[in-house]
């Protein structure tokens, strides 16, 4: 999740390295850097990280090699936030205010992009339709990107087409009217994230896994539908992506979608049964060790991703296997603080 925390012109601060650090530490498997903007006007805010330009590895190598010096792999989100950019820290939201950052405030309201000319709400900027050369400059910017992950020592990128984000927006007919190759039909709006893919997959190393985040359902009547991901999960499949993140929603306001657990466990559960040989990942409101266990142990997902739960409690790791009652390793540092089970003695 976006910590809002780079400095001015997206460098990691020593925020990141402490927080993406206390997980390696408490025993997470993956962690995975938030969703990092692959051009400056990429950005959700101007307070977020960056990946478009060489200045950035060094940071985020910080970031990577703390991971790795406690035996946890290392990925990044690779993003551009479209519509939703030159916006405001969510700190900061009020009801029925703007959330835009203008030039005062570190802002770029003259270059925030779209497949469409259509704003998020009343509250952000009307962004400005990509001519077909920025779409390729956005496309190549992806791949440099990608690059600058490698050089950092990522282990995993995870291509951010979900929760809203300019990819995403291409996807649906609700934010892309366009009436080029890149709008219309289905194919032609899936273009732009699978052109994208294709060129990212030929410069990230083969070995090295390519995840891809999809929100499966928009919430409204006339936008993107739960058929057209599983079509799009399968395309993605056959041209590299390693796993899926399914996630809900984002990408218009007020969408209609329920928003609990176990709907969200059959949304995930739908797509692994239909798409043979693509991993899939759930996410979202997963709180506790006994809900991660349920949706691995009866597949409906190959991974289990949380954020919100691990910010409420970096410890989530070791308090989801007291929820099951399985002991695993504590850091050495925090072993006297282990919670009383049946393995312990104090």
């Amino acid at each position: 999740m976006c910590m809002y925390s780079a400095d001015d012109d997206g460098f990691v601060t020593d925020f990141h390295v402490l927080h993406y650090g206390q997980f390696a530490v408490r025993g997470a498997g993956l962690i995975m850097v938030e969703a990092t903007g692959v051009v400056e006007e990429g950005r959700l805010t101007p307070q977020c990280l960056g990946i478009w330009k060489d200045a950035h590895i060094d940071g985020l190598r910080c970031i990577v090699d703390f991971a790795h010096r406690y035996g946890a792999t290392a990925g990044i989100q690779l993003s551009h936030s479209g519509r939703l950019g030159s916006s405001i820290p969510l700190d900061q939201y009020q009801d029925n205010m703007p959330c835009t950052s203008d030039k005062k405030a570190g802002g770029w309201p003259d270059k925030v992009y779209a497949p469409s000319s259509i704003s998020f709400s009343g509250q952000f900027w009307t962004p400005q339709e990509l001519r077909l050369d920025q779409i390729e400059a956005v496309q190549k910017a992806f791949v440099s990107a990608a690059i600058r992950a490698d050089k950092a020592g990522f282990d995993v990128i995870d291509i951010h087409a979900a929760y809203g984000n300019l990819l995403n927006q291409f996807l649906s007919p609700l934010s892309n009217i366009r009436t080029d190759k890149y709008g219309g039909s289905f194919e032609n709006r899936t273009r732009m994230l699978m052109e994208t893919i294709r060129r990212v997959r030929h410069v990230w190393p083969k070995e090295k896994p390519l995840f891809v985040s999809v929100s499966a359902l928009e919430g409204a009547e006339q936008g993107w539908k739960f058929q057209e991901t599983l079509v799009l999960v399968k395309m993605l499949v056959n041209d590299g992506v390693d796993l899926c993140e399914i996630s809900q929603g984002g990408n218009i306001a007020n969408a209609e979608l329920r928003m609990d657990p176990e709907s969200r466990k059959d949304v995930v559960g739908r797509v692994k049964r239909e798409t043979p040989g693509l991993l899939v990942g759930a996410v979202g409101l997963i709180s506790n060790g006994i809900q991660a266990n349920d949706l691995l142990e009866n597949n409906f997902a190959d991974a289990v991703f949380s954020a919100r739960q691990f910010i409420r409690n970096p410890s989530f790791v070791l308090s989801a296997a007291h929820d099951l009652g399985t002991s695993i390793k504590w850091p050495k540092q925090y072993e006297c603080a282990r919670v009383k089970t049946k393995y312990c003695f104090f």
